[in-house]
């Protein structure tokens, strides 16, 4: 890597001498020099001024006449004026005199090379063309290096015929050291600009915005319940919904990280086709969840590392599927799918949102992870008479006694979880999970599995399976069981782009309904620019809420996410 000895950020530019780097790249290491006196108003012809006034001064039957001293060089390499070249050319003469000032004045270093064992360094090495402006950039280096030694009083060190040629060069190049100082004063005001304006220095404020239209239809002439309700009977009207998301990540040892999300969207579940017609069994778009129509907290978490290879999060709002039964493929529905059924266990998370705690644990080159969460659905509760509460469609609420828990931090309801994960290469994932808890005045305990494998970097395989018990429901004890798999297509027609296609089965349990509801959904991400992506997709329910009797709903939304 070239170094410059010079004090100013913008000798960097120079480099490009010896290896060709581009210049604007070498512009930026502008900011990280806070001595620009070279480049400001005062700078550069500040050190021309002090050039004529030493000529001035000096002794006419010092040295040669000005001419006398130029003419060897022009002679010499019998080139035209450097005004009139678009590059700088090894073989100009502006090109050598200046790499014969810098030779003699040290104001640049090139590579170091080895020389018997040791390192010394080469001034320059190479033969390639510079731009004006990279030639400009190298020679107020040096023009700055003059000024040092003028300003020191050691002017016998400069001699009448450098300062000649020094002030030549000025005079050739002074269009491009005007164009650099205008460049690098804009640049100084535009860095003090983002300063001012920086929001936090411990925090980062960053946002989403997610908006989608959608719509959908059913056969038939009405839409039932698992429980023999009338859910509809016509088909729902399009609509717009939304959610926006700001998020407050805070740092203050580099390590930890302090979150405060707040959320406002539309009308929640039943403002979409799919959450309307079938609100039980996860078929709501997830993104869609919140409710809200003001902000309201949505993550309130600290996350820190007590020890290695151990991190610990705890906060009074979290949620457990953001630690848990995560999936490259089939977890984030304003990237991947968005029916709820898809992107997580269902059976797993009868109630996932409340104050808790995290731990995950991964050793260092090891293949395993473990994490462990605990969640209280309703912490905040000092009653332990308990009031019922349904936290949405993610909710088998209907399940169970119209009848609330005791609440508070260690009662009913709460949720805990083990999470095992195996990831032996970037090809394969497997996680196994168990779950258990009081919901409702329930005992349930549920085992799951999520797996992913990559059959090349395009094509992945995933699927979640899940098994468990739930007690003491409006239909006795149940044994449900829940499945999902799909195939995900990476950078399909253009880079960035994300397709896939799923199924599932959300409850399966013949003790609910006559039927088994199966989801399909079917997506292709589209990446506008970087913060903007566009998503197709569609949604077709079979046997809804596990009746036979209801025709297939097919939903269609255009799902659009700004990110900030």
């Amino acid at each position: 890597m070239m170094r410059c000895k010079t004090s100013i950020g913008v000798a960097s530019l120079f480099c490009r001498w010896c290896n060709g780097m581009n210049f604007w790249c070498w512009l930026s290491l502008l900011f990280s020099d806070i001595r620009w006196s070279l480049v400001s108003s005062s700078g550069i012809f500040s050190v021309v001024t002090q050039i004529s006034i030493m000529l001035a001064a000096l002794p006419a039957a010092a040295s040669e006449p000005l001419d006398q001293i130029e003419a060897p060089l022009m002679d010499a390499f019998q080139v035209t004026s450097v005004s009139q070249l678009a590059d700088v050319q090894p073989t100009d003469w502006a090109f050598l005199a200046l790499q014969s000032l810098v030779e003699r004045y040290d104001c640049l270093a090139g590579y170091p090379e080895s020389l018997s064992g040791t390192l010394r360094e080469q001034t320059f090495r190479g033969s390639q063309a510079l731009t004006r402006y990279e030639f400009a950039a190298g020679l107020n280096t040096c023009l700055e290096r003059v000024s040092e030694l003028l300003a020191t009083n050691t002017q016998s060190l400069v001699s009448r015929e450098d300062l000649a040629v020094f002030q030549r060069l000025q005079e050739e190049f002074a269009a491009e050291l005007a164009t650099l100082r205008g460049r690098v004063g804009t640049l100084e005001t535009r860095t003090a600009e983002l300063e001012v304006r920086q929001f936090s220095t411990t925090t980062k404020l960053t946002g989403q915005v997610i908006a989608a239209v959608t719509g959908g239809s059913f056969s038939g002439d009405r839409i039932l319940a698992p429980t023999g309700a009338i859910v509809a009977e016509e088909d729902p009207n399009a609509t717009v919904i939304y959610r926006t998301s700001i998020f407050f990540n805070t740092s203050f040892q580099g390590t930890d990280q302090l979150q405060v999300r707040l959320v406002a969207g539309s009308e929640g579940a039943n403002d979409n086709a799919a959450g309307f017609l079938e609100p039980n069994f996860g078929s709501v778009l997830d993104f869609s969840v919140p409710g809200r129509s003001q902000f309201a907290l949505g993550r309130l978490f600290y996350t820190f590392t007590p020890i290695r290879d151990v991190s610990v999060t705890l906060g009074p709002q979290i949620v457990a599927t953001d630690y848990v039964d995560r999936n490259r493929y089939a977890n984030t529905s304003f990237l991947d799918f968005s029916t709820q059924a898809l992107i997580n266990n269902f059976p797993l998370f009868p109630r996932s949102v409340g104050a808790g705690a995290v731990l995950d644990w991964h050793p260092e080159r090891s293949a395993f992870k473990l994490r462990a969460v605990y969640v209280a659905g309703n912490a905040a509760s000092f009653n332990t008479n308990g009031q019922r509460y349904i936290e949405g469609p993610q909710a088998p609420a209907l399940l169970f006694p119209n009848r609330g828990g005791s609440g508070g931090l260690f009662g009913d309801p709460y949720l805990g979880i083990i999470e095992l994960e195996y990831v032996p290469s970037t090809a394969f994932t497997l996680r196994l999970q168990y779950s258990g808890g009081k919901f409702l005045e329930s005992r349930f305990d549920v085992f799951g599995a999520n797996v992913e494998v990559s059959l090349s970097k395009q094509v992945a395989l995933f699927g979640r399976y899940g098994n468990g018990t739930y007690l003491n429901t409006t239909v006795g004890n149940l044994n449900p069981q829940y499945w999902m798999a799909g195939i995900a297509f990476r950078d399909l027609f253009m880079p960035s782009a994300l397709a896939g296609i799923a199924a599932g089965q959300p409850l399966i349990e013949s003790n609910v309904g006559n039927a088994t509801q199966t989801n399909f959904e079917a997506f292709y991400n589209l990446p506008i620019n970087d913060n903007v992506r566009i998503t197709p997709l569609v949604q077709v329910i079979t046997d809804a809420g596990n009746q036979g009797s209801n025709g297939p709903i097919i939903t269609g939304t255009i799902r659009t996410v700004f990110s900030f």
